[in-house]
């Protein structure tokens, strides 16, 4: 129990714990022999026939991942899965598109309740070799009754990832039910509202501090809370195997929505979290709760550049390390805590000195 021994001091026990966030640290560089960032390999292994080149998974978002963002991210050696904010009919057929048009490992999201074994069913069907169950609380009854029953009927025909969840206890028990890979990271993400609602969470890098303990031979995928490069830097080398993001690929040209310009010329497209009340009424016409906001991000033209530069980034980060690759970056990573006058000296702080 937290006591109080004044106004302003706590007791520390095990229900009151620090938790740090990408920013609150940094990577020591160390010797590097690695003498170009050609040398250094960003692969990773999602399962023993799924193969990335690039450790970077668009998000199951409807303002994110439809078709288009599908290909271009398969051509980059990533991932992109298509969301679940539509009719089953809609979203099968736009798996069946993207196995006509040579997509590595279509991937759909589904939901956990309802008509979840029926779409999975017609998503695998279609050709979908992913699927991602995709809760906003994942350590939750309901999801072990869905992944339990995805389990039992595809085995180990199919992928199976899972989430979302922010503590080692629930990563180790989606696991056991069957998951394949977990989502990590809980109110994290740049339109999500889920802390501020519910009071509920975890810094997504401390989840993956926490989680990477597990004895189980499952894979982490650290989701939310990813600004730059330099983070997913940080969520590979403290144990994740690779990381999603949405706010990088929103407002590029693959990204669903249209373009539209303001009066002072600027593009812009919409970027909305899927718990928003504009998202719920899209998909289904009410709200409840809603943990996620609606708004627009500038244009940013094709995603593809945007995944060369965070793959030079992952890259760069590595050789700082010294490692040519994910798992040896995982082993040599050395981290320390930064105070807030470090993480204001590690920007590019010449912007608020001319202010």
């Amino acid at each position: 129990m937290i006591k109080v021994t004044g106004p302003d001091s706590w007791e520390r026990s095990d229900r009151l714990s620090e938790a740090l966030s990408y920013d609150d640290v940094l990577l020591v560089p160390q010797y590097s022999e690695i003498e170009s960032r050609s040398e250094v390999n960003i692969a990773g292994n999602l399962s023993d026939s799924i193969s990335l080149d690039l450790p970077i998974i668009a998000s199951p978002m409807d303002t994110v991942t439809h078709l288009e963002m599908m290909e271009a991210m398969s051509d980059s050696g990533g991932l992109a899965i298509l969301h679940r904010y539509n009719s089953v009919e809609e979203q099968t057929e736009v798996i069946q598109e993207s196995v006509v048009k040579g997509v590595n490992y279509p991937a759909a999201a589904i939901g956990a309740t309802g008509d979840y074994m029926f779409r999975a069913n017609s998503l695998v069907g279609a050709g979908a070799k992913i699927l991602c169950l995709d809760v906003a609380h994942g350590h939750h009854i309901i999801v072990k009754k869905a992944l339990m029953a995805l389990k039992s009927l595809f085995n180990d025909d199919v992928h199976i990832m899972a989430g979302n969840i922010a503590t080692l206890k629930g990563l180790n028990d989606l696991a056991d039910w069957g998951a394949d890979s977990v989502r990590l990271g809980i109110g994290g993400g740049s339109i999500c509202s889920t802390r501020l609602v519910s009071g509920s969470g975890l810094p997504t890098f401390q989840s993956i501090v926490d989680c990477a303990r597990t004895h189980h031979d499952v894979k982490i995928i650290a989701d939310g809370s990813i600004k730059r490069a330099g983070d997913i830097v940080k969520a590979l080398a403290a144990g994740a195997d690779f990381v999603m993001a949405g706010s990088l690929f929103a407002g590029t040209d693959e990204s669903p929505g249209k373009t539209f310009t303001n009066q002072s010329g600027k593009k812009y497209k919409v970027y909305q979290g899927m718990a928003s009340s504009e998202a719920q009424y899209a998909w289904r016409g009410k709200s409840t709760t809603p943990e996620g906001i609606s708004t627009t991000v500038p244009y940013k033209g094709s995603v593809i550049s945007v995944l060369n530069d965070l793959a030079g980034g992952i890259r760069s980060g590595l050789s700082y390390t010294g490692a040519r690759d994910l798992a040896e970056l995982t082993a040599k990573a050395k981290f320390v805590k930064q105070t807030s006058a470090g993480q204001h000296e590690s920007f590019t702080h010449i912007l608020a000195r001319n202010k």
